[in-house]
């Protein structure tokens, strides 16, 4: 999916999920019993959001920080599927399926987030046609991803994989004021991201570095030569 619609269908999550636009829509009898049910939470880095097969009890808006979904593999490898940022919501997918989590949700970051509990989530979903639309929207893009990601597996080489990850970093997490992309990735969670050994990982960022495409300063990364990059992975954005 093109950068602009992305953003698009996360600015109307934003602009329909909040208090003020809830108050302009919902009855205040709605209205108030969504003010009483919602909590904030915060979790700090590396702590458990929730757990894979857990039973959903809610869902999850983050304010602040980053989170990673993952799944363990048959040998406990973990696989991650892909990064939370702020303003997304998590939890919603199992909950709608009325199955356990499927994944792992884990803090990457210090994370302050909003929690609704499940009952009246899907109450909301009931009467709230702008909501049901926007999820609707979220879990088609969601969709979509899933099979960029069956392909991007499949059919990429490694190097190619790694280009598009860093610039799909980028796009999804932003930079710090330095350039660097918004998240401190260890190698062999960058080697799990794009299904290689941690020993290739190391050696490719480290060739991409003297090709001059990125600049690494311990676990963080900065994209330099994005042209080159998307060229590399035959990327569109």
């Amino acid at each position: 999916m093109p950068q602009e619609q992305q953003i698009a269908i996360e600015e109307r999550f934003a602009r329909v999920f909040n208090d003020k636009s809830f108050k302009e829509r919902l009855s205040s009898t709605d209205f108030e019993k969504y003010i009483n049910a919602k909590k904030k939470l915060s979790f700090q880095k590396h702590d458990t959001i929730f757990e894979d097969g857990e039973t959903p009890k809610g869902v999850y808006v983050l304010e602040k920080g980053a989170a990673k979904l993952s799944k363990s593999g048959a040998f406990g490898k973990d696989q991650i599927l892909r990064f939370i940022k702020e303003g997304d919501i998590i939890g919603y997918r199992s909950l709608l399926c009325g199955e356990n989590f499927q994944a792992k949700a884990e803090a990457m970051t210090d994370i302050d987030c909003v929690f609704l509990p499940a009952d009246v989530f899907m109450y909301l979903l009931e009467v709230d046609s702008q909501l049901s639309f926007v999820m609707l929207q979220k879990i088609s893009y969601e969709l979509g991803e899933s099979s960029n990601t069956i392909t991007f597996l499949a059919q990429k080489t490694v190097r190619e994989r790694l280009a598009e990850i860093l610039l799909l970093l980028e796009q999804k997490l932003g930079v710090d004021p330095e350039g660097f992309i918004k998240i401190s990735l260890t190698r062999e969670e960058i080697a799990n991201i794009i299904g290689t050994a941690t020993e290739s990982a190391i050696r490719l960022i480290s060739e991409f570095k003297q090709d001059s495409l990125i600049e690494v300063d311990g676990r963080n990364i900065k994209i330099l030569n994005h042209d080159k990059l998307m060229k590399l992975g035959h990327v569109v954005l």
